[in-house]
């Protein structure tokens, strides 16, 4: 920055840790550390000595010193530097030896070519530029460990997801897991799928035992005659009518047995807590044998048609 004022030409050049080049000096501003020290330069063409002041916060209006900010420059008292024989002075303003501490904010530090302070600037030639201070701050980083996660169940062989991704089969251990909490999901057919929050620590293993409780429900036979057997699955259940509990979540092949009728059977779902109804007309076999004897002279092709239409009749009744 340049300015022409009674015929003296003063110019400054801010750097920072003799950087010349320094951020935000082209704009006429520069950043620091508040205690960092800022290196001034500059140029004068005509007057051999230099008077330097800053203005800013919670400071005299009219400015103070740089070298001791209790020294205000209405009262005389201004930072002097001499200009060589280039014409060049420059001065080290070290923000922490001031005969007191300035606060983070931004200043203008003036360089003036008579001793005059802020308010008699009118008759005097001068350049300018703004300092901002800031805090330091004090980064510290800190190394991240991976943890463990040891998953089991009861009973074994779940499906283990973390959030929506598949991970394997109980017992399953996962090395290398980013500290934080995380939603384990354990599923397994026949069992109520089961869902725990967890919390991996640095460094840590975490252990996870999933209780897999069984999916049940029931099913609700009623057969026409009563008092048929039910086999569910190979074992025997009692006498229709009758409501069977606990029943594993899945498929079962049902089996209806009465003396004088043919033997029913039938796949059927259960769902988990729900009763599942199912009721069964049970085909008399003599109706079955008398109508073949009467039929014995048919063609095969109405045999077969009658058959068809006996079995209808039960299959309907489920």
């Amino acid at each position: 920055m340049i300015l022409l004022c009674r015929a003296h030409v003063i110019t400054i050049v801010p750097c920072i840790c003799l950087i010349l080049a320094a951020t935000g000096s082209a704009s006429g501003m520069i950043s620091a550390y508040m205690g960092e020290t800022i290196d001034l330069q500059g140029y004068s063409g005509g007057s051999p000595t230099i008077y330097l002041f800053v203005t800013g916060p919670n400071l005299p209006v009219n400015g103070v010193a740089l070298h001791d900010i209790s020294a205000r420059a209405d009262e005389g008292h201004f930072t002097i530097v001499s200009v060589d024989n280039n014409d060049r002075w420059d001065y080290r303003w070290s923000t922490n030896a001031i005969g007191g501490r300035l606060d983070a904010g931004t200043y203008t530090v003036w360089a003036v070519d008579r001793p005059n302070d802020l308010s008699r600037l009118a008759v005097a030639g001068y350049t300018t530029i703004t300092v901002m201070l800031t805090t330091p701050t004090v980064s510290v980083s800190t190394p991240v460990y991976p943890g463990t996660l040891e998953l089991t169940t009861s009973p074994e062989g779940a499906f283990v997801t973390i959030g929506d991704a598949y991970q394997g089969l109980t017992p399953l251990t996962i090395r290398g897991i980013e500290p934080g909490s995380y939603l384990i999901t354990f599923s397994k057919t026949g069992y109520v799928t089961l869902s725990t929050p967890a919390r991996v620590e640095p460094g840590k293993t975490t252990d996870i035992k999933g209780m897999l409780d069984p999916s049940t429900g029931s099913l609700a036979i009623n057969t026409s005659p009563p008092g048929a057997r039910i086999l569910i699955d190979t074992a025997e259940w009692g006498t229709a009518p009758v409501v069977i509990s606990n029943l594993t979540s899945e498929n079962h092949t049902v089996t209806v047995i009465k003396e004088g009728y043919l033997t029913a059977q039938h796949t059927v779902q259960i769902i988990h807590g729900q009763t599942i109804p199912w009721d069964v007309m049970l085909v008399p076999a003599s109706l079955t044998t008398g109508t073949l004897q009467a039929a014995g002279n048919v063609p095969g092709f109405l045999m077969g048609f009658a058959i068809v239409i006996l079995l209808g009749i039960f299959y309907r009744s489920q």
